[in-house]
C-alpha cells in the first residue's frame, strides 16, 4: 500500500471513534479476608504473620524461574488472577501462559487480563476467544480502532496513541504477586545461561500485595480501558477452531517442553511457595502512575517520578542505576552531575550502540556522556550478545513497522539487557518497568517497588562491581585528549577502542545526526 492510501484510509478513519465505556461490567480486587482463605492466602499469611508490615520478596532473574513463576500461580489460584501487561506474544510462552489462564478460569478462578494494545500484535483472535469464557475478561489499554494496520492511530490520534501502559504485574488470590520490567514472549523469558540483566522482576507477598491489587483495579476501571469485545469482532466458530489449533501445536513443541520442565521443578506444591522460594523480608512501597496519565490527564504529583522522588530521597553515598533505554535529558544530566561533585559515586550501565535496537535513543544518551564522564560518573555500555542479536534482527524483519513507544521486536534482549532497577546507598532498591528516559517519566505509564533492603541491593552492587566490567564496555574519557574511549577489560590484554566497538560508520553517523533533533519528547 503505498502513502498516498495509506494517508487516504487515515483520512477515512479519522472521523472513527473508540466505543462508549457505558456498561462495562464494575469489578474488584478479593477482599483481604477472602484472600486468606484460599490455598495461597493460607501459606502466605503463614509466613507474613512472622514479618507484620513486611514484603517478603524473591528476584525472578533467572528466565525459567520468571516463566514458571507465574505458571505455578496460575494454578494454584482459587478466587483471582489479574494480569497486566505492555507486551503479550504470539509464541510458544505467550500462547502457554494464556492458556494457564484459561485452565485457572475452566476452574470457576476469575480472570481479569489488561493488555496494552500496543503490544499484542497477532492476538487479537486468541484474546478475542478467550474472553467468550464465562470466568475470562480483557480490556485493551488505549487501543486502536483500525485493526488491520494499528500504526494508523498514531496518524488519526497521535495524542493518545502514544502513550502506551508499561505496567507489568501478575497477582493471584491478591496473596501473591510479580511486578519488574519483564513482558510476556519467549525473549524475556529465553535467556538459561547466566546471560547478565536479561531482565529482572521479583515476586512479591506481604504488605505491598494489595496496594498492587488497588492499582491494577484503578487501571481495570480507567478511562483508557476498553472491554476487548467491543473492539474486536465476535470470533467465528472458525476462528474458534483456529486458535485451538495454534494453541495445540504451540504445546506440543519442543520449546514448550523445556518451559513445562521449568514449572515441573519449581515446586511440588503452590502451598510450600514461601518456604521453597527464599525470601527477604523488607519495608516496600508501591510506586505507580495514576492511570489518567494515559489520556495526558494525570498532574505532576500524581506521577511515579514524583513519588519515586519522595521514596528515594537524595542519595549520600552510592547510586547504581540500570536502563536499558537511558536518555537523562538535560535536567537528568545536571541531577547526575550534581550528584557525583556532591562525592557521590554514580554507575550507570545502558546499551551499548552495538546492543541497543533502538538507534534514537542511543543519541538522546550519547549527546550527555561527555558532561557525565567529566563529571565522575562512570558509564558502563552493555556489550551485545552475538546470538541474541541476530535473532532479534530476524525478528524484527519479520514484523516490520516499529510504532513510537514500543521496545521493537525483541526489546533490548537483543543486547541481553532488559531490566531497569537502581541502587541508592546500598539500602534501598527499586525494580519495575520504569526506563530512565522521558517517555517513562511523561508518557508511559508505569509501575514498580522501593524496597529498603541493605542485602538486596548489595547484590546488585557487587554485580556491578564483578561482572559488569566484563561484560561491558566502560566509556572513559583520553587523559590527554578528552576524547571519548571504550575500555574493554575482558580482552586479552585488555584494550582502549576510539570508535565506538563493533558498529557501523553509518550507525554512528545517524547517531550524531540525531542528536541534533529536538528528539528527547519523544524516546
Amino acid at each position: 500500500m503505498g502513502w498516498l492510501a495509506l494517508l487516504a484510509l487515515a483520512a477515512l478513519l479519522a472521523g472513527c471513534s473508540l466505543p462508549p465505556l457505558e456498561g462495562r461490567s464494575e469489578s474488584h480486587a478479593l477482599r483481604v479476608a477472602e484472600a486468606r482463605n484460599t490455598t495461597l492466602g493460607r501459606a502466605a499469611d503463614a509466613i507474613a504473620s512472622q514479618h507484620p508490615g513486611h514484603t517478603g520478596i524473591h528476584e525472578l532473574s533467572d528466565a525459567h524461574e520468571a516463566f514458571a513463576a507465574r505458571v505455578v500461580l496460575a494454578r494454584y489460584a482459587e478466587r483471582t488472577l489479574d494480569v497486566q501487561y505492555y507486551i503479550w506474544r504470539s509464541d510458544t510462552t505467550g500462547h502457554l501462559l494464556l492458556e494457564a489462564l484459561r485452565a485457572a478460569a475452566d476452574r470457576g478462578v476469575r480472570v481479569r487480563l489488561l493488555l496494552d494494545d500496543n503490544g499484542i500484535a497477532q492476538l487479537d483472535e486468541e484474546l478475542g476467544v478467550l474472553d467468550t469464557h464465562p470466568n475470562v475478561e480483557v480490556r485493551l489499554f488505549n487501543p486502536f480502532v483500525y485493526r488491520p494496520f494499528k500504526a494508523l492511530g498514531f496518524v488519526t490520534d497521535f495524542s493518545r496513541a502514544n502513550r502506551r501502559m508499561h505496567n507489568k504485574s501478575f497477582t493471584a488470590d491478591n496473596t501473591i504477586t510479580i511486578v519488574g520490567g519483564r513482558n510476556v514472549g519467549d525473549e524475556y523469558f529465553g535467556a538459561t545461561d547466566g546471560v547478565l540483566f536479561a531482565d529482572l522482576d521479583v515476586l512479591a507477598m506481604g504488605a505491598v500485595v494489595e496496594p498492587v491489587s488497588a492499582s491494577f483495579d484503578a487501571y481495570w476501571a480507567s478511562a483508557s480501558a476498553y472491554p476487548i469485545a467491543s473492539i474486536v469482532a465476535q470470533p467465528s466458530a472458525q476462528t474458534v477452531a483456529a486458535v485451538q489449533g495454534r494453541t495445540a501445536l504451540a504445546d506440543r513443541s519442543e520449546e514448550a517442553a523445556v518451559y513445562k520442565k521449568s514449572v515441573s521443578d519449581l515446586m511440588p506444591s503452590g502451598t510450600q511457595l514461601g518456604q521453597k522460594l527464599p525470601m527477604v523480608w523488607a519495608p516496600a512501597h508501591l510506586l505507580v502512575d495514576d492511570p489518567s496519565k494515559g489520556l495526558g490527564q494525570a498532574g505532576p504529583e500524581q506521577l511515579l517520578l514524583h513519588h519515586m522522588t519522595e521514596a528515594v530521597g537524595l542519595p549520600a553515598r552510592a547510586l547504581d542505576l540500570v536502563s536499558p533505554y537511558f536518555v537523562p535529558t538535560d535536567a537528568g544530566t545536571d541531577y547526575f552531575v550534581g550528584l557525583a561533585r556532591k562525592g557521590v559515586k554514580v554507575r550507570i550501565l545502558t546499551n551499548s550502540l552495538a546492543a541497543t535496537d533502538v538507534l534514537p535513543v542511543h543519541s538522546g544518551y550519547a549527546r550527555h556522556r561527555q558532561r557525565l564522564l567529566e563529571a565522575g560518573v562512570v558509564l558502563y555500555e552493555r556489550k551485545p550478545d552475538p546470538a541474541e542479536k541476530a535473532a532479534a534482527e530476524a525478528a524484527r524483519k519479520e514484523e516490520g513497522f516499529r510504532m513510537p513507544g514500543s521496545s521493537g521486536s525483541a526489546g533490548s534482549s537483543g543486547s541481553s539487557l532488559h531490566a531497569k532497577t537502581f541502587g541508592v546507598d546500598e539500602e534501598r532498591i527499586f525494580v519495575g518497568s520504569f526506563n530512565f528516559d522521558p517517555r517513562s517519566a511523561r508518557l508511559n505509564t508505569e509501575l514498580g517497588l522501593i524496597i529498603d533492603s541493605p542485602p538486596l541491593t548489595l547484590r546488585l552492587k557487587e554485580v556491578i562491581d564483578q561482572r559488569v566490567p566484563l561484560s561491558s564496555w566502560e566509556v572513559r574519557l583520553d587523559p590527554e585528549t578528552g576524547e571519548l574511549r571504550w575500555f574493554d577489560a575482558a580482552g586479552n590484554p585488555p584494550q582502549a577502542l576510539s570508535v565506538e566497538p563493533a558498529t557501523s560508520w553509518w550507525q554512528r553517523a545517524a547517531v550524531k545526526i540525531l542528536e541534533k533533533l529536538p528528539l528527547d519528547w519523544l524516546l
